[in-house]
C-alpha cells in the first residue's frame, strides 16, 4: 500500500508492507498538512508523515483520529488529561511514530471519534486541529463576555476565531499578514484590525515578534494563550504581564472536559458551520501529489490555509 515518507527533509511516496499504526483499521479519507508536520520534516524526521486524519472503520462509519495517545492508564489520562501525558510524546504520529497519510492507518479503538452528521468526511481532517484550537481559547476563559484577538491568521488562528465565536465570543479581532488570510478571518466573523485591549488573545504566529504583539493587546487581568509552536527558551516581556496582571500560559492539543472529548466539541462547531470547512480548505491533492501538496502548503504567500490529501 501506498503512505506519504519524510527522508532528508522532503517527502515521498512510497509503498510500505502494512498499514502504519497499531490497533484498528481505518481506511483514510482525508489528511491535512499541518506546520508540525512541515516542523517534523525540516527537522529530519524519517517516518511516515500525518497527525490530521479521517476515515472510515470497516463497518462502513466515518471516524477521526485522536492523534493525542496518552497511556490512558496514569491519573492525568483518567481524568481526560491525556494530552499531559509523558507517554504521548512517544506516540507523536509524523515524528516519534509513523503518521497517518496512508491508504490505510491503524489507530486503537479509544483514540477513534465517530462524525457527527452533517460533516464529510473528507473534510473532517479539519477536525484534529480545530480541536487544538477549541482547548486553547477554552482555557483561556472566552465566554459571551470576552473580547477576544487572534495574532497569526494560519489555518489554527482562524481555527481559533471559529472556535471563539462558537463558544460565544461577541467579537473577534484578528492581525493577518496576507489578504488572503484577513478575507478568510471576516468570512468566519472576524474584524481586521485589533482596536484598544483584550480580554483573550490567542498567539497563534509562533513568533517572537506574535508573542510580542499579542503581549501588547491583552488587557488588565486578561489572557494570552499560546498555540503557536515554540522549541526551546523564549523571551518575554514581564514587565507588560507584570503590571496588568495578565495571565500567559501555553496550549497542549486537546482532552476532556465536562465529561466530553474536545474532539467531539470541535467536530460539532465544524459541522453546525459548513463555512468553516469551505474557508479554510483551499487545496486538495490525490495521494501521488503528495510531495506537490507539501510545497504548496509551505508557500503561505500563495494562498494556502489548509491543505488536504485524499488517498
Amino acid at each position: 500500500m501506498k503512505a506519504v515518507r519524510s527522508r532528508a527533509g522532503a517527502v515521498g511516496v512510497v509503498d510500505v508492507d502494512e498499514p502504519p499504526g497499531t490497533g484498528e483499521l481505518l481506511t483514510i479519507s482525508s489528511a491535512s498538512i499541518c506546520s508540525s508536520d512541515l516542523l517534523y520534516i525540516r527537522l529530519g524526521c524519517e517516518r511516515v508523515v500525518g497527525h490530521e486524519l479521517a476515515g472510515v472503520r470497516a463497518d462502513g462509519t466515518a471516524a477521526i483520529v485522536e492523534a493525542i495517545m496518552g497511556c490512558m492508564e496514569c491519573e492525568l489520562c483518567r481524568s481526560g488529561r491525556y494530552n499531559l501525558c509523558s507517554v504521548h510524546r512517544q506516540r507523536a504520529l509524523g515524528s516519534t511514530a509513523d503518521g497517518g497519510m496512508a491508504e490505510q492507518f491503524r489507530a486503537p479503538a479509544e483514540h477513534l471519534v465517530a462524525l457527527p452528521e452533517g460533516l464529510d468526511v473528507r473534510d473532517a481532517a479539519l477536525v484534529e486541529p480545530a480541536s487544538v484550537a477549541w482547548h486553547a481559547v477554552r482555557i483561556a476563559g472566552t465566554g459571551p463576555a470576552s473580547r477576544v484577538a487572534v495574532v497569526g491568521t494560519g489555518a489554527l488562528g482562524l481555527m481559533a476565531v471559529a472556535g471563539a465565536r462558537a463558544q460565544g465570543a461577541p467579537e473577534v479581532a484578528v492581525e493577518a499578514r496576507h489578504p488572503h488570510q484577513a478575507e478568510a478571518a471576516e468570512r468566519l466573523g472576524a474584524t481586521v484590525g485589533p482596536t484598544g485591549l483584550y480580554d483573550v488573545v490567542v498567539e497563534a504566529a509562533g513568533s517572537e515578534s506574535g508573542l510580542d504583539r499579542a503581549i501588547d493587546l491583552v488587557a488588565p487581568g486578561g489572557t494570552v494563550v499560546c498555540i503557536g509552536v515554540r522549541l526551546g527558551r523564549v523571551e518575554v516581556d514581564w514587565g507588560t504581564l507584570f503590571h496588568r496582571e495578565a495571565r500567559l500560559i501555553p496550549s497542549m492539543g486537546y482532552g476532556v472536559h465536562d465529561d466530553r472529548r474536545e474532539m467531539e466539541s470541535a467536530a460539532a462547531m465544524l459541522a453546525a458551520n459548513p463555512e468553516i470547512a469551505r474557508t479554510l480548505i483551499t487545496h486538495r491533492f490525490p495521494l501521488e501529489d503528495a510531495a506537490e501538496a507539501f510545497r504548496v502548503a509551505a508557500d503561505r504567500a500563495a494562498g494556502a490555509l489548509r491543505v488536504v490529501v485524499e488517498p
